[in-house]
């Protein structure tokens, strides 16, 4: 027997409850995995509560990650004891996730762990520093550099904000934060290395199709009104890396960016991001994050938590990553 939260819905109604169940009871796959973590995510938030139409099918374990051991498998890849990493796939949405110490899933969908993390790092990473890593490699790749100028990091006190601000300050980049919580987390955006942070309110004001230019780059978690002002400002072959809709999935903007200034859009899927694509990041992220990260932005929690967390992180409440120790 071992502890999971489970998800049903009564009359529309989403409910979280933790629940013993038996090996048997878990959905078919390859390989059967003892998880050490999870993390809590924004989707995992919207699924737990409710708030999003993110599960279809109950009983359901949400969880959209999880690092762990592995128990057995039926995939020559993966062999007992081995130490792995699951992001994404649908996983915590039509199969069930990381939020339980026993999981079976598809050999497909998991990654070795890197050299030099563990399982806690992993998770403290997790969905969302995968997430941020992609965009930053995004960034990158549309010729993006430290010496082009600042890059605008939206929802930057989120999980995939915060470390996008991490991880471009360590690469050099000029980064300047965007949240609604200033007085609260700018002194920790500060410190994982924003020169400057700018309250979400100055983005939220409707946008004209073209302003003036400030942005080399823009990583981008929320969408909506405060996408298309950042797309306005950004300088002649900047881009933007989008990953998220907090703030809902319009983007009430014109074409006028893309073919007067050549601003590229790059979106930004890890769900179904191919192995080869994960791994690099993974191996990446590692390089790039000091430990002092890992102390600095992230905080644990245990299963019987994660209901309450989640209320807290759909309405913008939870700061940085947080782990769930399982």
């Amino acid at each position: 027997m071992f502890d999971a939260l489970v998800l049903t819905q009564e009359d529309k109604i989403t409910k979280a409850k933790i629940e013993q169940l038996e090996i048997g009871d878990l959905p078919s796959g390859d390989v059967l995995i003892e998880v050490a973590c999870s993390s809590l995510n924004y989707k995992d938030g919207l699924a737990i509560t409710g708030a999003g139409r993110i599960i279809r099918d109950f009983p359901m374990v949400p969880g959209i990650d999880f690092a762990g051991t592995v128990v057995s498998s039926n995939d020559a890849r993966y062999q007992e004891g081995d130490s792995v990493i699951l992001t994404g796939w649908g996983v915590g949405e039509n199969h069930w996730g990381g939020m339980a110490k026993m999981a079976r899933v598809k050999a497909d969908w998991l990654v070795p762990m890197p050299k030099g993390c563990d399982a806690e790092k992993a998770m403290m990473v997790g969905t969302a520093g995968l997430t941020a890593m992609l965009c930053v490699q995004a960034l990158q790749h549309a010729d993006v550099k430290p010496e082009s100028g600042e890059v605008l990091v939206t929802g930057a006190s989120g999980g995939v904000g915060s470390v996008a601000v991490k991880l471009l300050s360590e690469l050099g980049y000029q980064v300047v934060a965007c949240s609604g919580r200033v007085e609260e987390n700018g002194p920790l955006l500060k410190e994982l290395g924003a020169k400057e942070v700018i309250d979400r309110r100055e983005f939220e004001q409707e946008a004209k199709p073209l302003e003036k230019q400030r942005w080399a780059g823009v990583v981008d978690t929320v969408g909506n009104k405060i996408l298309a002002k950042a797309l306005a400002q950004i300088d002649y072959a900047g881009a933007a890396a989008i990953c998220g809709l907090a703030g809902g999935f319009a983007l009430p903007t014109t074409v006028m960016p893309f073919i007067l200034r050549g601003v590229n859009l790059l979106g930004i899927d890890s769900v179904h991001c191919p192995t080869e694509k994960r791994l690099a990041a993974w191996e990446q992220v590692m390089d790039i994050l000091p430990e002092s990260f890992y102390q600095a932005a992230c905080q644990k929690i245990s299963l019987k938590d994660v209901p309450s967390y989640a209320d807290k992180i759909i309405k913008g409440q939870v700061t940085g990553r947080v782990l769930v120790a399982l």
